[in-house]
């Protein structure tokens, strides 16, 4: 991707930056002390323990025999992500900006690095094998709706025991804003609910995904999209009445993508032209509920550097270098600490 510079004569101090917010999924990051480990380690081993319960005590035998099990969970990254920016010394000069990498440097992390993180942290949760993804379309949903879906909710893990002290709710800024207007206009309805989680995060929507595309900088564009659903002709030869078929029209370009069209009545004379969807498309998240020691977020080596032309080689250039290494799941003992709801497509 080519810079795009403007060179001016006269400039002020103020930035005409994007709007963005900062991180919001920072609050999920794990303490030091469960992320300790050698520093050439790859995996991350987290210890699970289980006990029996209690036995009568009779006098003539005693004590029953009870059992302890311990094993490991190992946890690796996923995460592995970086950029190199580089800007010519006379850009930098004619644009204005003698401090134009600092301010790149800022905007790299708030429009870009901050949106891509949380987009992955929401959607590694998500897609963690063993929680449980409820497909609920709450567009038109009222206050109340969305009140009673968090009771049923909140509900269910104190009933399981899940710890309040760390217990936070995701939420858009469209669906919380139904629930303040409610509760602004009924100060005498019930929204004790709320109490409930330790804290309440909004999330924009374009973060908050149950599946996301990481793109790799090349013909696919940089950062991050929800996940687009994956299509391959099928390999049938007699119709399946159990699967969905598919069929394609369009180009491909980015003038007339493909459309994928569900098959009503799919008949074997036509099962050549058939597609099957072998990656389902990413949701919009309605809300997410984690207890936060449920979830194992570490970044476990970012970098971050400037370099002076003086030490580029063969470029009169200056180079920021950025690269973050992190992992985020779900611990396999505490998943009824986390809850999501998704749209239904």
């Amino acid at each position: 991707m080519a810079n795009n510079i403007a060179y001016i004569q006269n400039y002020t101090t103020i930035l005409d930056e994007v709007y963005q917010r900062a991180s919001v999924s920072g609050c999920l990051t794990s303490p030091r002390r469960m992320v300790r480990q050698g520093a050439h380690a790859r995996e991350i081993m987290i210890p699970k323990i289980n006990v029996t319960g209690l036995g009568d005590y009779t006098r003539n035998v005693g004590y029953k025999t009870g059992a302890i099990e311990f094993s490991y969970e190992s946890h690796s990254p996923t995460y592995d992500r970086g950029i190199k920016l580089v800007a010519d010394v006379m850009d930098v000069e004619e644009a204005g900006l003698l401090d134009c990498f600092v301010t790149a440097g800022a905007e790299l992390q708030r429009t870009q690095v901050a949106p891509e993180a949380d987009a992955f942290t929401f959607s590694e949760i998500a897609s963690n094998e063993g929680v449980t993804v409820a497909s609920e379309d709450l567009s038109s949903a009222d206050a109340e709706d969305l009140l009673a879906a968090l009771r049923t909710v909140t509900s269910a893990m104190d009933e399981n025991q899940v710890s309040t002290g760390s217990r936070y709710l995701f939420i858009t800024p469209t669906l919380n804003g139904v629930i303040q207007d409610f509760s602004y206009a009924n100060p005498n309805r019930s929204n004790r609910v709320l109490e409930r989680f330790s804290r309440i995060v909004e999330v924009p929507q374009v973060r908050f995904y149950t599946a996301i595309d990481l793109l790799s900088g090349g013909d696919d564009g940089f950062g991050y999209r929800k996940r687009q659903a994956v299509y391959e002709l099928t390999e049938d030869t007699e119709v399946d009445s159990s699967k969905t078929y598919y069929t394609r029209s369009g180009s491909g370009t980015s003038a007339s993508p493909y459309v994928y069209t569900e098959v009503a009545s799919p008949t074997k004379a036509n099962l050549g032209t058939y597609y099957e969807m072998t990656v389902a498309a990413g949701c919009d998240i309605n809300f997410m509920v984690v207890e936060k020691s449920a979830i194992l977020k570490w970044d476990k080596h970012i970098a971050s550097r400037i370099f002076s032309p003086d030490e580029l080689e063969n470029l009169d250039s200056y180079m920021m270098k950025y690269r973050k290494y992190s992992l985020c799941s779900c611990l396999e003992n505490k998943l009824d600490g986390i809850y999501v709801s998704a749209d239904t497509e």
